[in-house]
């Protein structure tokens, strides 16, 4: 049964990827000592297991799509999980379509695969070629050639896994980033490991030992790799749309949900129909929902039907959530009208975002990102008609805005701040009086201001912005994600580093944190001497206690 093979199969597969998590963190352009894209996928994978593990014996392999799909969003860790929980769920669907659930042909792994094409490039605004998407886009190609071809099962599926190396191996030709490094994409690679893992484990293998490639596999497993910075679409944030329109729908006769899709986006945006024939969930936000629902009603049967004015509405919606919570829950607190949401990876920094009125700090960063359930149960927490939620990192910015869409008992907006020092100063900017749009806005725009530094150590030889040798040791600063600073001393780097960026631009005030690995006296002395340096810069110095980082700071 394609749904045993699969329940047996996808956890083995998970756990070569986290066996191999740090190998794949190694794989990055810049050698900090954060690159995370191994965990990420790791902890996505391993969530998903864990929601396939709670099914029945004998569960069919829709309700494992079903379990995949929502554990892998749930679970989805940056940039990598999100897209990877995206591939999962297309090719879960894909495996439900097989005429015969006994075992999968060519031809289903050919449709699987197209399937996860499909759903991952409709969820990421901006595909990047020479990413994860494209190794995902190569294998599917490769299993469209062999879809008609005498191959068996099983040499099928070596061959995509050899593809799917060799994809690897030839994503630094598509992103001048990655060439310019010598090096291939991190979650490109993640992916050609899971699918390694997999197809070993439905044939009963070790490692990948015996494939003949027309590349030096080994090589591509090795090479190194960047994270590329992929968005999500919004869900109906900022829509111009007023009404969000969700209804089941049941084809009474021929329905191409394509076509549907083509209609919708006529008469609004978010659209969405997802499922199978003849049973389809139906969503998209329109100012004119009687049109949506005559059109779907040429079609077939409408039932279990949800209208409501998103800015009329959202709030009494809300308002009734924290009434029935209240009455469950006697004692629970007041709901509030405007809640924050902040992520931090330092105790310090937690204490600094909950005096500038933060309710809930999420703890993760560059060395561990939130997932999507993390941060909206931290939304849910927070009993509040309206949450603002801070990622403080651009590879938590996906799983943010995953938690934002998913939940139902807040209005969500998401702020892109891309340090915790961008979150001081948005909070800085809230008005607790105002709406959420607007202090949106104004939190967004505080950011405009901000510079940020960061001081680390590098872990293997590199090289900076100008070109400038970097070896493992080295301490690195870094400006705007580029390597500016090489030195051997935390205290100079951090120092030129300022200097530099006052030069490029002036700058008034310096807000600066200590990271874990720096003392108290070793601070002191770095602040004396930034202000020898910069006699004219108001300084305002805290203990941040953010590991790997002794040095983060901003100028404004």
């Amino acid at each position: 049964m394609i749904s045993t093979v699969m329940r047996t199969c996808f956890p083995a597969a998970a756990k070569v990827v986290a066996d191999k998590a740090e190998e794949i963190n190694k794989l990055n352009v810049f050698p900090v000592p954060d690159g995370d894209t191994g965990t990420n996928m790791s902890l996505t994978l391993g969530t998903v297991v864990s929601e396939v593990e709670m099914l029945p014996a004998g569960a069919s392999m829709r309700d494992i799509a079903k379990a995949i799909t929502h554990g892998s969003l749930m679970g989805a860790r940056g940039n990598s999980g999100v897209i990877t929980s995206q591939i999962l769920r297309g090719i879960a669907e894909g495996l439900c379509d097989a005429k015969d659930q006994e075992s999968a042909t060519p031809a289903d792994i050919a449709h699987a695969f197209r399937r996860g094409v499909k759903v991952a490039f409709k969820a990421v605004r901006k595909p990047v070629e020479g990413t994860i998407l494209t190794v995902l886009k190569d294998v599917s190609s490769k299993a469209d050639q062999l879809e008609r071809s005498r191959m068996s099962t099983t040499e099928v599926l070596d061959a995509l896994v050899v593809e799917a190396y060799e994809s690897v191996a030839r994503t630094p030709e598509l992103l001048p980033v990655l060439k310019e490094n010598g090096v291939v994409d991190s979650g490109a690679y993640g992916f050609a490991t899971f699918l390694e893992g997999f197809v070993n484990a439905v044939e009963g293998k070790g490692e990948l030992t015996e494939f003949k490639t027309t590349v030096d596999a080994t090589d591509a497993k090795a090479a190194a790799a960047s994270k590329v910075a992929i968005e999500l679409n919004d869900d109906w944030e900022g829509s111009k749309y007023r009404y969000c329109n969700e209804f089941l729908f049941h084809a009474d006769k021929p329905f191409d949900p394509d076509d549907a899709l083509t209609y919708l986006a006529t008469l609004g945006d978010c659209e969405l129909v997802v499922g199978s024939y003849p049973d389809f969930k139906v969503h998209v936000h329109s100012n004119e929902p009687n049109r949506v629902l005559e059109y779907m009603l040429g079609y077939g049967q409408i039932f279990e039907v949800f209208i409501h004015n998103m800015d009329l509405e959202a709030k009494d919606r809300t308002a009734k959530i924290a009434a029935d919570q209240a009455a469950a829950s006697p004692a629970s607190a007041a709901r509030k009208s405007l809640g924050f949401v902040a992520v931090a990876a330092g105790s310090g920094e937690e204490s600094i975002l909950k005096s500038l009125g933060v309710d809930i700090v999420v703890s993760g960063g560059q060395t561990m990102n939130p997932s999507t359930a993390d941060i909206l149960s931290a939304v849910e927490s927070c009993n509040a008609d309206n949450v603002i939620v801070m990622p403080d990192n651009g590879n938590i910015r996906m799983a943010a805005e995953a938690a934002a869409s998913a939940c139902e008992t807040s209005k969500v907006a998401v702020v892109p701040t891309k340090s915790v020092l961008q979150a001081f100063s948005a909070m800085f900017s809230v008005d607790p009086e105002g709406s959420l749009e607007d202090n949106v806005e104004a939190m967004t725009d505080a950011l405009a201001d901000i510079r940020d530094g960061e001081v680390t150590t590098a872990v293997r030889d590199s090289a900076a912005a100008d070109g400038t040798p970097i070896h493992a040791g080295d301490v690195m600063g870094i400006e705007g994600g580029a390597i500016v600073v090489v030195g051997s001393d935390v205290e100079k780097v951090t120092v030129d580093l300022i200097d530099k960026m006052i030069e490029d631009e002036e700058g008034d005030t310096l807000t600066i944190l200590a990271g874990s690995d720096m003392d108290d006296e070793s601070f002191e002395h770095l602040v004396a001497a930034i202000e020898e340096a910069q006699p004219d810069l108001e300084i305002d110095s805290h203990r941040g206690e953010q590991p790997l980082y002794p040095v983060i700071f901003s100028l404004e």
